[in-house]
């Protein structure tokens, strides 16, 4: 094999692995979960993140947290229309969305936990009670 034949077979060798870079990368994207969707959008509206934000140190309505082996525990002050959105930082695909009303009069959201992964995850929980929305992230282990 003359030195021709080798530097075409080099040339070959790195663009398929130019080629295989690329076909990984689209098949990667939107599977990441460090990538916003709409992430123009959420800094338009900072603002009324900041203030759902500030109304719960305000009005002392930060949620309480209980993680058990089943389920996750959260109680909110008064009862209030709520989305939960639990994210994996691992897979995208195993996050947790969540929207209801809390139950009972400890005004409680329970959540099934026994078929999520263990580690860590984002919590984001927002509710609107009374004419006041509030927001809390917190990061939790399970």
């Amino acid at each position: 094999m003359n030195w021709g034949t080798k530097v075409v077979l080099g040339m070959v060798t790195f663009m398929l692995f130019i080629v295989c870079m690329v076909v990984y990368m689209f098949y990667v994207h939107g599977r990441d979960a460090l990538i916003e969707e709409n992430y123009y959008e959420k800094g338009i509206n900072y603002n009324a993140e900041y203030n759902a934000k500030k109304n719960v140190l305000n009005d002392d309505a930060k949620p309480k947290i209980t993680i058990t082996k089943k389920q996750i525990i959260i109680q909110i002050k008064a009862t209030a229309k709520y989305e939960l959105v639990l994210m994996r930082p691992a897979n995208s695909l195993d996050d947790v969305k969540l929207k209801g009303k809390t139950s009972g009069d400890a005004h409680l959201i329970l959540v099934d936990i026994t078929k999520m992964a263990k580690g860590m995850w984002f919590l984001n929980l927002q509710w609107r009670s009374g004419n006041k929305d509030y927001l809390y992230k917190d990061n939790i282990i399970l």
